[in-house]
């Protein structure tokens, strides 16, 4: 019988990556994908897999308990590869409960079921988090897998809580889990309130690009097909009770990614060079922005022998060419039209 493996979130962003890569990449596999086609879930992101033999879609929301513990109960999945969060900072501060009730109880309903109703001992939890659960760095220095963890916002704070749970069912109930922490994700499929799939859109339809503060707040950026990849490994290989963060070992000033952004669009537009930096506007920072994150992915590196594939502008040239070719698919967000698609294909 084949291996049933759960991946939460999986028509999102990373998760639509991981959920393609796996379906392609490990037919012994049945997939299934469980999410619950909240505003940034969106299934046009696996059109090329939906008709797959071994793919299965379940929509459900985690922070339903007695829909998981109905679908554990019923699959019996062997492994968990759990992505489903509320992710942007921006609408943590605005809306803090929901990241709560999501990122916090959501994790913790996942993780009763997969503890009720699997044989547990047998598979894996592998929780994906972020880098953002460390706080902020000052000039210096690198995020570590030992690093205390200080969130500064109320997303980190709820991903960092997640963290310790999932932590937590592995002491006292002896579940096994991993847990990677990951820099910051960009590449096809994002969606647009993201800086980089923002700007794209932005350029394109000659619309302010708004930068907080002076722009220099730095980043760290992972090309989400390698994150797919981290992920993949980690699964794997990855040794049950360890963390393994995931970099890109691309650390970029926001200001600096912007303007490098600018100049690429430009190009592929064939517009006067400089003509999109003239669409720069700086805004009020935002609360409790975070100055730098950069991650030390040695671990990762050494212990199982993963890389970053790609530097920065190989993939953001890359993702450029994606959203330049693809513009119906940014068109159909920013108009809400995926929904239609979402609601056509979601049983």
């Amino acid at each position: 019988m084949k291996k049933k493996i759960l991946i939460t979130g999986g028509a999102g962003f990373i998760g639509s990556h991981l959920v393609r890569h796996f379906v392609n990449k490990y037919t012994a596999y049945d997939l299934y994908n469980l999410d619950a086609l909240t505003y940034a879930g969106n299934l046009e992101n696996l059109k090329d897999i939906e008709d797959k033999a071994n793919y299965n879609f379940l929509k459900a929301d985690i922070t339903d308990a007695a829909e998981m513990d109905r679908l554990f109960k019923e699959h019996q999945f062997h492994s968990v590869i759990h992505l489903a969060a509320e992710s942007h900072v921006d609408r943590s501060i605005k809306d803090p409960l929901s990241f709560a009730k999501t990122n916090i109880l959501g994790t913790l309903h996942v993780l009763e079921a997969f503890k009720q109703h699997s044989d547990y001992k047998k598979g894996l939890f592998y929780h994906i988090s972020t880098d953002e659960v460390y706080g902020s760095l000052g000039a210096e220095g690198l995020f570590t897998e030992k690093t205390s963890y200080d969130p500064n916002s109320p997303y980190s704070a709820s991903k960092a809580s997640s963290d310790h749970f999932v932590r937590a069912y592995g002491e006292t109930y002896g579940l096994p889990y991993v847990i990677s922490n990951c820099s910051n994700n960009y590449g096809s499929f994002q969606f647009p309130e993201k800086l980089i799939p923002l700007f794209i859109h932005n350029i394109i339809h000659l619309k302010p690009l708004p930068v907080y503060g002076d722009g220099h707040y730095t980043r760290d950026w992972l090309f989400v097909k390698d994150h797919a990849n981290a992920i993949d490994t980690v699964f794997h290989k990855g040794t049950p009770g360890e963390t393994y963060n995931i970099g890109g070992h691309n650390e970029w000033k926001n200001i600096d990614l912007v303007k490098l952004l600018c100049s690429k669009m430009d190009a592929y537009l064939n517009r006067p060079q400089g003509e999109s930096e003239q669409l720069i506007t700086f805004v009020t920072d935002r609360p409790g922005h975070d100055l730098r994150y950069a991650i030390d992915a040695s671990k990762i590196e050494d212990a199982l022998g993963w890389k970053p594939s790609l530097n920065f502008e190989e993939g953001l040239d890359q993702t450029i060419q994606w959203y330049l070719g693809n513009q119906d698919w940014l068109d159909h967000i920013t108009s809400g039209e995926y929904q239609l698609y979402n609601k056509k294909h979601d049983t």
